[in-house]
């Protein structure tokens, strides 16, 4: 159950949190009064010098910076953020997003948040990266937000590591409040679906943004599954939600629509999710070259494979081709006897593959040996 207080424990050792939380505080114009006393062009021009951006660019970033009466503030910003690795193109785009950044005091609101991160684990190019997706992070304060969020992220994932590799991949499930987002998705999962928070954390470790989303999108989510035919009974029912979660409404009817012109039936369409949700990953076209290689060259009926999906998320290049290879091989040979179940030959692991159908034929047929290695390169 999702805990609503903060752990007893900081993420950091207190005496550094002390340390940066008295010195955050919020950021706040530079100005000495309510409008400006310069031209307008003044931020235009400097933003083209400074930053290299054209004039219009300038001239839509500067709208928020009309009150600054010089450079000094802006001189120190822009210079942080190339001590810190931000400069170019990187540079022009935290700014474009973020224009007011050129109005924060660097000692009490740049410095703190850049450390903060980097003693939670993260390094100076893992902070450039995460920043350059997701700008809002270093303007959240530390103490209010963001340390709240991550103590509740850290006990979701489980250990600091998962924390960490999470927001490194995917950094935007930090921007929700977890009290307005978090904590009713989980329990709408629990209370209405018979999801405990166990099982919801197996999602949420690879896709947080799942349990981000907006609760009211989850309920749509939940509703479109069971408008599918899936029921909240089925305990792979969160991996559905999950799954359709980051597959379009577009593409999943694109596949529907795909699979029942080679004969399935909408029945056996929502089977196969069950089975291999992986499968709706997989772009309409390369699903219908799957398809017409396993019915048209290996003999698999499309009834054969909605009863094994798993069939679709093998790599023809990796996997299927190179077997059936090995069959045509095996068969003119006359190794392949009717003991051989077709449908293990392309589903057994690869050592398993490599004990049973290469290696005894190895020296007698040495092309054998060329395609497994071949398909390991």
């Amino acid at each position: 159950m999702l805990h609503s207080t903060i752990r007893r424990h900081a993420l950091l050792p207190l005496p550094q949190f002390h340390r940066i939380f008295f010195a955050t505080s919020t950021s706040s114009p530079l100005s000495g009064g309510s409008t400006s006393s310069r031209d307008s062009h003044f931020m235009v021009e400097y933003l083209v010098n400074s930053c290299g951006f054209s004039v219009e660019e300038a001239s839509k970033a500067s709208k928020p910076l009309a009150h600054l009466r010089s450079t000094e503030n802006p001189d120190a910003v822009l210079s942080f953020f190339r001590s810190q690795g931000i400069d170019g193109a990187n540079l022009r785009k935290i700014i474009s997003i973020r224009p007011s950044f050129l109005c924060w005091n660097v000692e009490s609101n740049l410095t703190p948040k850049f450390q903060f991160f980097r003693d939670l684990g993260l390094s100076e190019s893992d902070l450039v990266a995460v920043i350059m997706k997701n700008p809002s992070i270093i303007s959240f304060s530390i103490q209010h937000t963001l340390l709240p969020r991550l103590n509740v992220w850290e006990n979701l994932f489980g250990s600091r590591e998962l924390l960490l590799k999470n927001i490194r991949k995917r950094c935007w499930f930090l921007n929700n409040r977890c009290e307005n987002v978090v904590r009713p998705n989980l329990n709408f999962l629990r209370d209405e679906c018979d999801i405990p928070l166990e099982r919801a954390s197996l999602v949420l470790k690879k896709h947080p943004t799942f349990i981000a989303q907006n609760p009211n999108s989850l309920r749509a989510l939940v509703d479109r599954a069971e408008g599918m035919g899936f029921t909240r009974r089925s305990r792979i029912f969160l991996w559905i939600l999950d799954i359709l979660f980051r597959t379009s409404r577009e593409k999943v009817d694109a596949h529907s629509k795909l699979m029942s012109s080679f004969g399935w039936s909408n029945l056996e369409f929502c089977t196969a999710i069950e089975k291999q949700p992986g499968f709706l990953n997989i772009s309409t076209d390369i699903l219908r070259l799957k398809m017409e290689f396993l019915i048209k060259d290996i003999g698999f009926t499309p009834s054969g494979i909605a009863k094994q999906p798993r069939l679709l998320v093998f790599s023809l290049k990796k996997r299927t081709i190179p077997r059936f290879q090995v069959m045509k091989i095996l068969k003119s040979e006359g190794l392949w006897t009717s003991n051989d179940k077709q449908l293990m030959f392309f589903t057994m692991p690869d050592p398993k593959f490599l004990e049973k159908y290469i290696l005894p034929y190895k020296d007698k047929f040495p092309k054998l040996l060329e395609i497994s290695c071949a398909v390991a390169e």
